[in-house]
């Protein structure tokens, strides 16, 4: 974070104004400019923007933005866009709880978040929930994110592993629990995202095929690796 400043009336209202422009590349000047020189009273035209902000390289740029004014504001703000009903303002905010990393912010990772049902909302909610959990909540957290495992698609799932191998060896038990659940898709995951703990360099495409093959028929692949 810099020391904020305080824009004059007009720059303020026309940083507001290019916000909301209809071409990107207005907006990420705009955005650029909001984190170039922070100004608090931009604060609510920020978090609002990260909601409906269609483009990637403008929301970034929005979320730099807020990490460069104090965390007292931005916190509270960001917080109250994790009940919104807007999937982009859920996910976008938990983003840039992440990018702060200010732990007061821990309660608001609920366990509803954890497991939305938006992909973008709940791979934001991990990423959050592992920078954020106190280390006295740690174990709990992982089972949680355990009990995502082999859903939805791959992508999604490799941000889960990800999510799960940052915790660590905090995130081995419920991992094992996992590897003898009964669902072949939920053994296989945990046995992939084992291995990425154990090697976080792994093809992880390639390590969730052989464990899926593996929990499918019970009988171990053996092969040469991945194709380099």
């Amino acid at each position: 974070m810099t020391t904020e400043h305080a824009l004059s009336d007009p720059t303020r209202s026309a940083l507001s104004t290019a916000l909301h422009s209809p071409e990107a590349s207005t907006r990420l000047r705009a955005a650029m400019a909001a984190g170039t020189e922070p100004d608090p009273r931009l604060v609510d035209d920020l978090v609002a923007r990260c909601g409906t902000e269609p483009d990637f390289f403008v929301r970034d740029m929005l979320t730099w933005a807020l990490t460069r004014l104090p965390a007292a504001l931005t916190v509270p703000r960001l917080i109250g866009e994790l009940v919104s009903a807007s999937p982009q303002a859920r996910a976008q905010a938990l983003h840039t709880l992440s990018k702060i990393g200010d732990r007061t912010a821990w309660p608001a990772i609920t366990v509803e978040l954890l497991h939305d049902a938006d992909p973008d909302v709940a791979r934001a909610a991990w990423r959050a929930a592992v920078v954020l959990v106190p280390a006295d909540e740690e174990v709990g957290l992982s089972v949680e994110l355990a009990g995502e495992l082999g859903r939805r698609g791959i992508e999604v799932q490799r941000s889960l592993s990800r999510a799960l191998a940052a915790l660590g060896e905090i995130s081995l038990d419920a991992l094992a629990s996992a590897r003898r659940h009964r669902d072949p898709r939920v053994r296989a995951h945990a046995a992939a995202t084992a291995r990425l703990l154990d090697d976080p360099d792994s093809d992880f495409a390639y390590e969730l095929e052989m464990a899926t093959r593996l929990a499918n028929t019970g009988v171990p692949v053996h092969d040469s690796g991945p194709p380099c």
